[in-house]
């Protein structure tokens, strides 16, 4: 794609950044040399909205690794081993590595982030589509995904955590913000959470699920040890925890939201080492002798 000053400047262009293009490259030049240009001057935030404004390419960018201030490409982004950048690594399709990405700031991508390693921004962490890691997902501020989260390890982001398909970790998920998730979330060990979640399906946890707001899924809630909220705890079917389940102070539990009361000892069940005092909805089931609830 070959950009001229009028088509820039019909998308109303900062001052600066205009009168770089006009100076460094009289007003035309292609799309991606015009990215890496704006990348090696320093104008990273320049060149992402550019990217912003003339969207993705098929291009594919295939290296062997990346040790940069910066990347920004229009097109999918191949990296063999692992990519490490001062600030922004950011594509309009997809990102693909065999090793891990590490950003000071941001990592973004139009459709899927995929690494072998470990995932890891010291900003935020979008895609349009999956994220992928066979490690682990650590983001300092907010975490957005269009498709789905999967990690080995654990997931874990500064703010809010919000995924359009299902939530997947090896281990804990954690979030110093909200939990939203379009699925269900699944983890090995802890989902925790500074505010509230809220999953349209179910939430699965090995360990413990802690919640410091409401607690909300359009099915069930399992976890293996205790299910913690400090306000409400929804429920559209059942509530089973092998240690406690317990609301905020004033707050209720509510289960079988979605269910019809005829199948409530079958899809809304209770079940706890002790019956909650705050209990509103569901049926109550004591643990069996010998189970681990």
């Amino acid at each position: 794609m070959q950009l001229t000053k009028n088509f820039v400047k019909a998308k109303n262009p900062c001052a600066g950044g205009y009168k770089w293009f006009i100076r460094d490259h009289n007003g035309q030049g292609d799309y991606q040399a015009v990215l890496d240009a704006l990348v090696a001057d320093g104008r990273v935030s320049d060149a992402c909205w550019l990217l912003d404004q003339f969207g993705p390419t098929d291009a594919v960018l295939k290296l062997d690794a990346v040790d940069a201030h910066a990347i920004v490409f229009a097109g999918t982004l191949e990296v063999r081993m692992g990519i490490n950048v001062d600030t922004v690594v950011r594509a309009g399709r997809s990102i693909v590595t065999g090793g891990g990405i590490r950003a000071g700031e941001t990592i973004m991508a139009g459709e899927n982030i995929a690494a072998a390693g470990n995932i890891a921004s010291g900003g935020d962490l979008r895609a349009g589509g999956d994220i992928s890691a066979d490690w682990g997902i650590e983001t300092a501020t907010r975490l957005d995904c269009g498709g789905n989260v999967r990690a080995k390890w654990d997931i874990c982001a500064g703010q809010d955590l919000a995924v359009t398909g299902h939530l997947h970790a090896g281990q804990d998920v954690q979030a110093q913000g909200a939990i939203k998730c379009g699925q269900g979330i699944k983890a090995g060990g802890d989902v925790r959470t500074e505010k509230e979640i809220d999953a349209a399906c179910g939430i699965q946890a090995g360990g413990s699920i802690l919640c410091g707001d409401h607690l909300a899924s359009g099915w069930g809630l399992i976890a293996g040890e205790d299910i913690r909220a400090e306000g409400a705890i929804r429920a559209g079917e059942g509530v089973q925890a092998a240690g406690l389940i317990e609301a905020g102070a004033g707050h209720g539990i509510y289960a079988g939201l979605s269910v019809r009361l005829d199948a409530w000892s079958a899809c809304a069940r209770v079940v706890a080492q002790a019956r909650p005092e705050q209990l509103v909805s569901g049926y109550w089931t004591d643990p069996e002798p010998g189970s681990p609830n």
